[in-house]
């Protein structure tokens, strides 16, 4: 399975985005509001310039209290982006993801973003995979094929 077939399953087509410059507290809202559980971030809403996630906050939030909330995204977001091209490899993807630790990769072709996957998309997508396997196997072995 492709990210691209993924990108195609999920329910919400598009990525959210968040200005650098907006505040913790407007990401933090946006974030509840749609419960979700990162927001790429970009200033001009096609390219990805760093992507801010829970875990994100909750660190700096440990670190500094209830100050950072008056921050700006782009001084919380994680800039070393990990990307991923809509032809690659949903297995390879889980990989990174789960090595790497993080849950979520924007999708970029030709430099601009389109789509976000989630750990839990890519699980959702191996799972539906493995059982459509196993369905074939059984009925190659009932003799149903």
């Amino acid at each position: 399975m492709f990210v691209t077939q993924i990108l195609k399953s999920k329910q919400t087509q598009g990525v959210l985005t968040i200005d650098p410059a907006a505040t913790v507290t407007d990401a933090v809202s946006e974030l509840a509001a749609r419960r979700i559980g990162a927001l790429v971030v970009s200033g001009d809403g096609r390219r990805a310039e760093g992507i801010l996630s829970e875990r994100d906050i909750v660190r700096e939030l440990g670190r500094d209290g209830a100050a950072i909330l008056s921050k700006t995204v782009g001084d919380l977001m994680t800039r070393d982006l990990k990307t991923c091209a809509p032809g690659e490899d949903a297995q390879a993807i889980l990989q990174a993801m789960t090595e790497g630790r993080f849950r979520h990769m924007p999708v970029v072709e030709d430099g601009l973003l389109v789509g976000l996957i989630s750990l839990g998309d890519v699980v959702k997508a191996r799972l539906s995979e493995v059982s459509m396997e196993k369905d074939a196997l059984a009925a190659m072995i009932s003799g149903q094929v």
